[in-house]
């Protein structure tokens, strides 16, 4: 419910997930409240407990009916449709999972994760590091722009991003932050 130039910050990934993909679904906990989202983005629920990013991840490829996933954490608000076309169709060459990394710091939530991840990341110890259990897979690792994995966790990260995507703020959803 963060505003980030004058929309839900939600609303910048979710607009590049949208042009890039058409098919999206947000994942939240049961108690997380969003803001109205656009026709056709469907809600999916996961489980209350535990509270680990894996649990969404785990929901995502339970409901996609075997088909891969692509994984954008909401705090991401600064990647494009572009970026989300170029995850989409990276080669696996039969990793489990496509992830993105920029200067060497991997993003486990922003990936595609194909169906066989499933039964590595449901193996995964409830106290382990995300990108550990990630890496863990032997995921395929994409090259990304730095400033596309801004995670906003803070009102400095908050600034931050305000400065990037200020120009391009407005009520469209469909329209994307370009990063250039």
């Amino acid at each position: 419910m963060v505003a980030l130039g004058g929309r839900p910050m939600i609303a910048w990934p979710l607009a590049a997930l949208r042009q890039a993909l058409g098919c999206v679904a947000v994942v939240a906990k049961p108690d997380t409240e969003l803001p109205a989202l656009p026709p056709g983005v469907d809600v999916w629920r996961e489980p209350s407990a535990p509270t680990h990013p894996l649990t969404g991840i785990l929901e995502a490829l339970r409901r996609a009916e075997g088909r891969a996933v692509l994984v954008c954490a909401v705090d991401l608000p600064l990647i494009d449709a572009t970026l989300v076309a170029r995850l989409a169709r990276a080669p696996a060459e039969r990793a489990p999972a496509v992830v993105t990394v920029a200067a060497g710091r991997v993003q486990p939530l922003l990936a595609r994760y194909e169906p066989q991840a499933l039964d590595g990341l449901r193996g995964a110890a409830p106290d382990a590091g995300l990108v550990a259990t990630v890496l863990a897979l032997g995921p395929a690792l994409l090259d990304v722009p730095s400033a596309a994995l801004l995670n906003v966790n803070d009102r400095e990260d908050l600034r931050r991003a305000e400065q990037a995507i200020g120009r391009w703020a407005g009520d469209d959803w469909g329209a994307a932050a370009p990063l250039g």
